[in-house]
């Protein structure tokens, strides 16, 4: 909906850590001329220092922050602007709830395999986010149904290779 992207949707490049969602969702953002936001910078600091410490968050723990980033894209879309937002959305209903803030919402899956994911993971020092934290990512991780407006992509692309998938994705239909 922005003036240089009409019908461009709202989108939310997803996955678990370390798949490339903030370098990626940037990428995407920038190839779109739309703006980027690091969901991480949505958390509350209770989150935060949850995860910190190494303990996963709950649904309930996520619940505020999933509001925030549904806020923001229907925020962006009262201004008449699109909004790309990098979120780890990991379940359905997580997805749910940013889907009743801004419907057309698309879902971007960066979607590898654990051993790629954890190696990148040992090159990074995340602020909140320790590697411990991958197995609970993969096992709350529901993939996106065949009803989910969505685009699977390959993390072993380059960041550029995916924001020219997700374009041509978003274009071709």
């Amino acid at each position: 909906m922005s003036s240089a992207n009409p019908g461009v949707p709202p989108l939310i490049v997803m996955g678990v850590q370390g798949c490339g969602k903030s370098t990626s969702g940037r990428a995407i953002a920038e190839a779109l001329s739309l703006p980027f936001i690091d969901g991480d910078d949505l958390h509350p600091l209770s989150n935060k220092a949850k995860m910190a410490s190494g303990h996963p968050l709950t649904d309930a723990d996520r619940e505020p922050w999933l509001a925030a980033i549904g806020t923001a894209l229907a925020e962006g879309l009262s201004r008449g602007q699109s909004t790309v937002i990098a979120c780890s959305a990991l379940k359905r209903r997580y997805r749910d709830l940013i889907r009743s803030f801004a419907p057309r919402t698309r879902f971007v899956h960066l979607a590898g395999n654990r051993g790629l994911i954890a190696e990148r993971l040992s090159h990074r020092n995340h602020e909140y986010m320790p590697p411990a934290l991958l197995d609970s990512q993969f096992e709350t991780l529901e993939p996106l149904e065949a009803d989910e407006a969505g685009i699977p992509v390959d993390i072993n692309l380059t960041p550029e290779e995916i924001a020219a998938v997700v374009a041509t994705a978003l274009t071709s239909r």
